[in-house]
C-alpha cells in the first residue's frame, strides 16, 4: 500500500534536504584544503596624483631605484646638461649622477654620467672631441648634450662647420626631446612695458647673446613691431639694446648691482661721435636667474615667458650620428627609458619629487639649492611677490613623454612639426641679426634625425597612450602679449586671400605654434570707403578666411578668435591712398 504525502510534507523533506546541502558546504566542502591560484607580485599601484599627470585609471608607479651605482657593462655616454629643470625625465631615469641599480636606464643596459656645463660653448667643443676620439677608436664612451631647441641653427652652424673635416658620418644630430621650459626662461621687464610694449624703446635688456632667454626677447619685440639693436657696443634711443653677460645668472647680476657701460650713440641709423652711458633696465635669464633678481633687488614682472611660448624652447639632445647609428638599440632603448620617465615625473608627485633630489645631486658641486628648491620652480610659482611687491611669474618646466615627444617633431595626430616651426624661426631671426656669424645655418632635415622616435613609436605604441600636454584656452583674448598687423592681399571686395599672400599666412602660422600658450586673435579692418555695414561684413569674412587657413594647417578651433571691426579703428588718415592702404589689415593678437 502506497503512501501519499501532502504538499506541505514534501516542502519540509526539501527544505531539509537542502539545508543539509548547505551544511556539508560550509562545514566540510569550503574548509578541505584547495589548490589556490599563483599569488603575483602586483608591484605599487597607486592612482595619478599630480595635476600634470599623463597617466590615467589604475596604472603602476614604479618603484625607485637604489641610490648604489650600477655596473651593468653596458654602453658608456658622459651626458652634458646644463641646470635646467626640463631634464627631470633623465634625473629619474638615471636615479643619480651615475646610473644606479635598478633605475630605467640601468634595465636599458646602459651607463650614463650626467654632468653639469652651463657653458653650452664648451659643451660643443666636447662634442667636437668626442667625434675625433671615437673615429679613433670606436670603444671611445658616448658623448651627449642638451640644449635650448630654439638656440640650435646657431650651435649647430658652428658644429657642422666643426665636424665637417671627419666626413658625414660625424655630423651632429639631434635625436629626442626629454622636456621643455614652461616659464622658468623669461624676459622680465618694467611693468609699463606691459602695458605698452613700445615703452621698451631706447631700453636695455641684459641676456646671453645668441642664447635662447635673447630669442624670447626677439620673438615678443617682433610679435610687436618693435627694432633690437643687435650691437652690444652701441646705444640706438629707436630700438631694444642688448648688455651681453657671461651666462644666464650673470644677466640678473648686472641688473642687482645696477651695472652700467658706456656706448657709442645711433641717430637716424648712423653711429656718431658722441657717447653715453647705459644700465640694465631688464634681463632675460631663467631659473635661478629669475629668482635671484625677485628676491635681492625685484622690481621687474614677467614680459614673455616660455609659459606663453610653450613651444620655443624644448629641450634638444645631440650626439654625433656615426655614434647614434652604431648604437641604435641603444638609443631606441634611451628613448623608451626617458619616455617612461616622463609619465612617472608627470603623474605622480613622489616621482617628481625624486627627480628633484636626483637634480640638486647632479648640481651640487654649485652648492645651490636642495631637491625642494628644484621641486618648486619646477611646478613653477605663478604670481609671487617680489621684494617690492610687484607679482612675477618664476620657475616652471614640463616633462615630456613619449606623446609630447612625437606631438614636437610632427609625429603626433595633426603633425604639426612644431621643433622645425621653432628651428626656422629663429634661425632667420639669428642670421638677419649676424649675418657676419650666421650667413647661413644647417637645414633642418640634416641636422634632426626623427627615425629613432619613428621606431619606437612603431614598436611600442603602449608608450603613445600617456596624455600629452594640452593647453586650456580662455573663450577671449583679455590680455594682450603681443599685437602685430599684416597686409595680407584679397580679391577685391572679397575674403578670398590671393595667392601671394600664403608666404605671410605661412609666418603667421609660425608665430602662432612657437607661442603654443596664446590664444590667436584673428580681427579683420578696413577702409571708410563704401558702405559702413557692408565693411563690417567684409572685415569680419576676412578674418575668417585667415582663420581657416590657420585652422587647415593645424591650429585647434579653441585657439582662434576671428573678429572683424569693420571701418571703426583706423591706424592711419583714411583721406590718403597709403592711410587707407595700412587701415586695411589683418590684425594678429597672440594673448590670454
Amino acid at each position: 500500500m502506497s503512501v501519499k504525502i501532502k504538499t506541505s510534507g514534501k516542502i519540509l523533506i526539501i527544505a531539509l534536504v537542502l539545508g543539509g546541502i548547505f551544511a556539508a558546504k560550509v562545514f566540510w566542502w569550503d574548509k578541505r584544503p584547495q589548490d589556490a591560484k599563483e599569488s603575483h607580485e602586483i608591484g605599487k599601484v597607486l592612482l595619478p596624483d599630480a595635476p600634470e599627470a599623463s597617466l590615467s585609471g589604475n596604472v603602476s608607479m614604479l618603484e625607485l631605484p637604489s641610490s648604489d651605482v650600477s655596473v651593468n657593462g653596458g654602453t658608456k655616454i658622459q651626458w652634458k646638461i646644463m641646470a635646467w629643470n626640463s631634464q627631470f625625465p633623465l634625473m629619474y631615469a638615471n636615479g643619480g649622477a651615475n646610473t644606479t641599480k635598478g633605475s630605467l636606464l640601468d634595465k636599458a643596459k646602459l651607463q650614463v654620467e650626467v654632468i653639469r656645463q652651463d657653458d653650452c660653448y664648451k659643451s660643443i667643443a666636447d662634442i667636437v672631441k668626442f667625434a675625433q676620439d671615437y673615429k679613433d677608436n670606436p670603444n671611445t664612451p658616448g658623448v651627449f648634450a642638451s640644449f635650448m631647441g630654439d638656440g640650435m641653427p646657431a650651435f649647430f652652424a658652428g658644429l657642422v662647420k666643426e665636424l665637417e673635416p671627419l666626413g658625414p658620418e660625424y655630423q651632429p644630430i639631434a635625436f629626442y626631446s626629454m622636456g621643455k621650459s614652461y616659464g622658468e626662461d623669461q624676459v622680465m621687464g618694467p611693468k609699463e612695458w606691459k602695458m605698452d610694449p613700445k615703452n621698451a624703446l631706447g631700453k636695455t635688456v641684459a641676456c646671453v647673446l645668441y642664447d635662447g632667454d635673447m630669442n624670447i626677447l626677439l620673438k615678443w619685440a617682433g610679435d610687436n613691431g618693435l627694432k633690437v639693436n643687435p650691437d652690444e657696443k652701441t646705444y640706438d634711443p629707436k630700438a631694444i639694446n642688448l648688455i651681453a653677460a657671461k651666462d644666464f645668472l650673470d644677466a640678473g647680476e648686472k641688473y642687482i648691482a645696477g651695472y652700467t657701460e658706456p656706448r657709442k650713440l645711433i641717430e637716424n641709423g648712423k653711429k656718431v661721435n658722441r657717447d653715453t652711458t647705459v644700465g640694465v633696465d631688464a634681463v632675460a635669464t631663467w631659473t635661478p636667474g629669475d629668482v635671484n633678481i625677485a628676491q635681492r633687488k625685484g622690481g621687474l614682472v614677467t614680459i614673455a615667458s616660455t609659459k606663453q611660448y610653450s613651444s620655443q624652447m624644448p629641450n634638444v639632445t645631440i650626439t654625433i650620428k656615426k655614434f647614434a647609428y652604431d648604437h641604435r638599440t641603444d638609443i631606441e632603448n634611451l628613448i623608451i627609458a626617458l619616455a617612461q620617465a616622463g609619465d612617472q615625473v608627470r603623474s605622480y608627485s613622489e616621482a617628481k619629487k625624486y627627480a628633484a633630489k636626483i637634480s640638486s645631486i647632479v648640481y651640487d658641486e654649485h652648492k645651490e639649492e636642495d631637491g625642494a628648491f628644484w621641486l618648486k620652480y619646477y611646478n613653477g610659482m605663478p604670481k609671487s611677490k617680489d621684494i617690492q611687491g610687484l607679482n612675477v611669474d618664476l620657475g616652471g618646466s614640463m616633462a615630456f613623454n613619449l606623446s609630447d615627444a612625437a606631438n614636437m617633431y610632427g609625429l603626433g595626430s595633426d603633425k604639426i612639426d612644431r621643433y622645425k616651426m621653432v628651428y626656422s624661426t629663429f634661425g632667420d631671426i639669428l642670421s638677419k641679426m649676424y649675418p657676419e656669424m650666421l650667413s647661413k645655418y644647417p637645414s633642418y632635415e640634416k641636422v634632426v634625425d626623427k627615425t629613432f622616435m619613428m621606431s619606437v613609436i612603431a614598436n611600442h605604441p603602449e608608450l603613445m597612450t600617456g596624455q600629452a600636454l594640452k593647453v586650456n584656452y580662455s573663450q577671449e583674448i583679455t590680455s594682450e602679449v603681443s599685437s602685430k598687423s599684416y597686409q595680407i592681399q584679397f580679391e577685391t571686395g572679397s575674403a578670398v586671400i590671393k595667392s601671394n599672400s600664403y608666404g605671410v599666412l605661412d609666418e603667421i602660422l609660425k608665430s602662432a605654434v612657437v607661442a603654443e600658450g596664446l590664444k590667436v586673435g584673428v580681427y579683420g579692418h578696413t577702409d571708410d570707403v563704401g558702405d559702413d555695414q557692408k565693411n563690417q561684413s567684409l572685415s569680419e569674412a576676412r578674418a575668417k578666411s585667415v582663420a581657416e587657413y590657420l585652422k587647415s594647417k593645424g591650429l585647434s578651433d579653441a585657439r582662434i578668435e576671428s573678429r572683424g571691426f569693420g571701418e571703426s579703428q583706423p591706424i592711419a588718415d583714411n583721406t590718403s591712398e597709403s592711410g587707407r592702404a595700412q587701415n586695411r589689415r589683418v590684425q594678429i593678437v597672440l594673448g590670454e
